[in-house]
């Protein structure tokens, strides 16, 4: 059997340890022949390929990236999309298609899968907000990376008393900013699921100030205010999938508490830094398992599934379920962070 390996969507610490364990095993224990499709969906768009092999995916355990390379092309936006992605697949002679991605890359497969496209799909985000899933690889990685940075920042709000308000990613979810929140010892969580009170936001800085420590707040991306109460855009102009360009609420933060506090605050955004570099233990563990849980449901002809960690066992559920809905954070979770503000 010849199968098709792509990558799609944002970058993921991780994305390299699943190619390698869907191969090493697909090759060592299937007898399966692989081809790469480059730059996500647009390699099967436009014929894009490469090798695949076992020895394409020696030392790539701990890089991260993806040797495959990624894009948000959605091929159900282009007329014809579709027939032109089935069209190649039969032109290079593949069976089945091994799908890594996001609630978009993974969207097209469940939408492919339902068209008569054998599809399997692999989970990856560091929003950790597919829903099928306890937790994506990426997540752990950028998590750590936030908490780091969180930790280095507590020592400069001290030295020059000032307000330091980082923002991390998370567009429609806040699992980041609450995990490195907590981890790191933030004086207050904003999250998209909870609007924001500025003035409770300034009341925890003034407090945190009383007794005599400067406060870290952590917003995530798609954190709004109650009082106009909209997203903070870079840039109005949307991408294949819909999802506009954000960044901006650490500095409009920042700006706000100053003017209201008197206190001295900074922004630092960091980024793109959260997807970047080599994935934690635990992200390689978890990208490993799924891979070779992903090989075998190739095997076993288990197509229109999507790979789960419940608890500590991989499973097999529906495209459908990993991508119908956003898991987002619940106001008990949020309600814990709490304890903490001010």
């Amino acid at each position: 059997m010849r199968v098709g390996v792509l990558t799609g969507g944002g970058d993921c610490p991780g994305l390299n340890a699943v190619i390698r364990a869907v191969v090493r095993k697909g090759v060592r224990q299937h007898g399966f022949e692989f081809l790469g499709y480059r730059d996500g969906w647009k390699g099967p768009l436009e014929g894009l390929t490469m090798p695949l092999g076992i020895e394409q995916c020696r030392g790539i355990l701990p890089r991260g990236g993806t040797i495959l390379g990624s894009s948000r092309t959605n091929p159900f936006k282009l007329e014809d999309g579709v027939q032109q992605i089935t069209d190649n697949l039969a032109r290079d002679g593949v069976d089945a298609l091994i799908a890594i991605g996001g609630e978009d890359t993974l969207g097209v497969a469940t939408k492919l899968a339902d068209l008569g496209v054998k599809v399997v799909g692999v989970p990856k985000t560091i929003d950790n907000d597919l829903s099928g899933t306890d937790f994506t690889f990426g997540f752990d990685t950028a998590v750590n990376i936030a908490t780091d940075a969180i930790d280095r920042l507590h020592t400069t709000a001290e030295s020059h008393h000032r307000v330091l308000v980082v923002e991390v990613m998370g567009r429609h979810a806040g699992w980041i900013a609450l995990h490195a929140g907590i981890a790191g010892g933030a004086s207050a969580v904003l999250i998209p699921e909870q609007p924001f009170d500025i003035e409770a936001v300034c009341r925890h800085v003034e407090a945190r100030f009383e007794s005599e420590y400067a406060p870290i707040i952590v917003v995530s991306e798609g954190a709004v205010p109650r009082e106009g109460g909209d997203m903070t855009l870079v840039s109005g102009e949307k991408d294949d999938f819909g999802h506009v360009r954000l960044g901006g609420i650490g500095d409009r933060l920042a700006s706000e508490i100053e003017h209201r506090t008197g206190k001295e605050a900074r922004a630092v955004v960091l980024g793109h830094v959260q997807r970047g570099g080599t994935p934690t233990a635990f992200d390689r563990w978890l990208a490993t398992r799924f891979g070779l849980q992903a090989a075998d449901a190739v095997a076993e002809g288990d197509f229109g599934t999507m790979m789960a960690l419940r608890g500590t066992r991989i499973e097999r559920v529906p495209l459908a379920e990993g991508t119908g809905e956003l898991k987002v954070v619940s106001p008990e979770e949020y309600a814990e962070a709490e304890v903490f503000f001010g």
